[in-house]
């Protein structure tokens, strides 16, 4: 089951601006602007490298819960009710 890994739509705007900044500052050659245009770009693959590892960790353990859930059928159903009977419960008391 692999899955490519792109960024959300939400981060996507950002990504594009801030290489689009890296991009319009490419010829400034003063130290201090090269420095940021470093970290900047560092910052960009640090993000997308973990953003792709919490989703494949999510997914990772998306696909264990149904795993264990297909394996476990009644236990889950069990789980599932209790824990809808104890939030009614408590929902009950609060009106």
């Amino acid at each position: 089951m692999q899955q490519t890994i792109a960024p959300t739509p939400d981060i996507q705007p950002l990504t594009d601006d801030v290489r689009a900044l890296l991009a319009a500052t490419a010829h400034i050659a003063d130290e201090k602007i090269v420095a940021a245009r470093n970290r900047l770009e560092e910052g960009i693959e640090s993000g997308s490298n973990l953003l792709a590892d919490a989703r494949k960790k999510v997914c990772a353990g998306a696909g264990a819960a149904d795993q264990t859930i297909r394996d476990y059928p009644y236990h889950a159903i069990g789980v599932a009710l209790g824990i809808g009977a104890v939030l009614g419960l408590l929902w009950g008391r609060r009106s």
